[in-house]
């Protein structure tokens, strides 16, 4: 009697990043981390860095802050808000938050992305996704009951797209998954590559 094959094991899942948005983005698509790990790196963009190669720099570094695991992919993302070559800060003061929902107002911006995977071979796959948002304009009124409801804390550009910022969207053009923090399908995509059975 032969014996039948052995199931294949899947290499674990590490997300690099502390953002409980990714986490709920992830569970989206069925997909539970089996370790999350906050990488401490600085953040701050390089002088004349573009959005773009900063987004990338920075989801490397949470890749490599959190190494090289035995048998697990790594996988990390960086969201950076810019209007034009404008890197708008991560919002952690009340007046941080007010400058870029000052500044958003009435125009359009973008949104980048990128995603790292590192595998335990040491390749792996990076995908960067841009996304163009435009808010209508605010009235000091709206801008003062955005900044009440308190979710900008810690978001890139002072707000939650999928918080109360979003009754503020006239048009968004790209990956909505992407503006929050993470776009699902280049990262299914990616752990496709790698052999992980994305429901």
């Amino acid at each position: 009697m032969t014996a039948a094959p052995a199931a294949a094991v899947r290499p674990a899942l590490i997300l690099a990043s502390a953002s409980p948005r990714r986490l709920e983005l992830l569970a989206q698509i069925g997909l539970c981390p089996d370790l999350v790990l906050a990488p401490a790196i600085d953040e701050t963009p390089l002088p004349s860095e573009t959005p773009r190669l900063c987004a990338l720099r920075l989801a490397r570094a949470k890749a490599a802050a959190v190494g090289a695991r035995p048998g697990a992919l790594v996988l990390a993302a960086d969201t950076v808000v810019a209007v034009g070559r404008r890197i708008l800060p991560k919002a952690e003061t009340e007046a941080e938050a007010l400058a870029c929902l000052r500044l958003l107002s009435g125009r359009r911006h973008h949104v980048v992305t990128a995603v790292v995977l590192r595998a335990p071979s040491g390749r792996g796959g990076e995908r960067v996704v841009e996304s163009a948002v435009a808010f209508s304009r605010l009235t000091e009124g709206q801008i003062a009951a955005l900044i009440g409801a308190g979710d900008w804390q810690g978001k890139a550009g002072g707000y939650a797209i999928q918080g109360r910022a979003a009754a503020f969207v006239r048009f968004l053009s790209g990956s909505f998954s992407g503006v929050v923090g993470l776009p699902l399908f280049e990262t299914a995509q990616l752990l496709r590559g790698q052999g992980w059975a994305v429901p």
